[in-house]
């Protein structure tokens, strides 16, 4: 069974940085090919997807978080990365990641984010 648990969430205030981690296990050797993804949902809102990785590292932003967001990947370390720089108070929310292979789907319990002005 695949395992996903973000972390290093917390409160900054805006114009700050954090850097959001997600480590998958059960994955054994497939991590390197799963395509990888950080979602956020602001409360009231519907979750949203701001950032993706695949398999050979290329990567895809939402606009809100294209400049300011960097999504990565250790595949040795079976984890996957959300830098966040420039952080504005509507990035508020809980950020959870999703793994997804040959069809299956997997979530993380989500970690909160927020920014205070």
């Amino acid at each position: 069974q695949v395992q996903l648990v973000e972390s290093g969430g917390g409160l900054v205030q805006a114009g700050g940085s954090l850097r959001l981690s997600c480590a998958a296990s059960g994955t054994g050797s497939f991590f390197s090919i799963t395509t990888m993804r950080w979602y956020r949902q602001a409360s009231g809102e519907q979750r949203e997807l701001f950032a993706r990785i695949i398999r050979g590292g290329d990567t895809n932003y939402a606009d809100s978080a294209t400049g300011r967001f960097t999504i990565s990947r250790d595949n040795a370390k079976n984890t996957v990365y959300l830098q966040m720089n420039s952080l504005k108070p509507e990035d508020t929310g809980v950020y959870y990641c999703k793994s997804t292979l040959y069809g299956m789907e997997y979530w993380g319990k989500g970690t909160l984010v927020t920014v205070s002005s």
